[in-house]
């Protein structure tokens, strides 16, 4: 009988990609090294783990995890289609204005766009313009950002404001000075960021059009 790393690997080639590569660079929500830890038998796969491959595979949880229905194929159709909400586009200075104290933003006055498997938050999203980030969002990428999400993690991704209402998109490095770095092919000074800084929330999906 297959174990949970045999099971994983089968659910990643019936929805469709042939090595982790291919899923990683399909499903933003997934990293190649955990996926391939996870196949390899390497790091055991968790609850949350197995709920997130769910998700994106199409397979119930408990297969993955313990075989629930005692079979040896992948279940299909067993979870529900994926949820798809429509994500505000906001500019960049109404970004900003998110971060201040006085200012309210009628989100529901943006144009949206619809974007499924989100985890749960609060989104906007905003369009890229320049180069700062090529590494992770070429210019005109959309980045999808939870505004429920402030919490720092090193080397994270975040919208953040200065005090000037000026917002920015950048990587989290808490050992550079200031801790707010492009992650760039360029040669791009960091921003010029003034007084205090607010996190407006975390970029968790990054995608261009081809």
């Amino acid at each position: 009988m297959m174990d949970s790393r045999h099971r994983l690997q089968q659910a990643r080639a019936q929805a469709g990609y042939a090595s982790p590569s291919d899923a990683a660079r399909a499903l933003r929500d997934i990293n190649k090294n955990t996926l391939i830890s996870h196949e390899n038998g390497n790091r055991p796969l968790s609850r949350k783990a197995a709920e997130k491959y769910g998700r994106l595979f199409g397979v119930d949880p408990g297969w993955l995890l313990f075989n629930a229905d005692g079979a040896e194929a992948a279940p299909v159709s067993l979870t529900s289609a994926p949820v798809t909400v429509d994500v505000p586009i906001v500019s960049w200075i109404s970004a900003g204005e998110l971060g201040s104290q006085d200012s309210v933003v009628n989100l529901s006055d943006y144009p949206t766009i619809p974007t499924a498997d989100l985890e749960e938050g609060e989104w906007i999203a905003l369009r890229v313009d320049g180069p700062s980030m090529n590494k992770i969002s070429p210019p005109d990428s959309i980045i999808f950002v939870n505004l429920r999400d402030k919490r720092l993690v090193t080397n994270g991704c975040y919208v953040i404001a200065d005090e000037t209402g000026r917002a920015t998109y950048k990587r989290y490095r808490p050992n550079d000075n200031p801790p707010f770095q492009p992650a760039s092919y360029l040669d791009i000074p960091p921003p010029e960021l003034e007084g205090a800084i607010t996190i407006i929330g975390r970029v968790r999906r990054s995608i261009i059009d081809m």
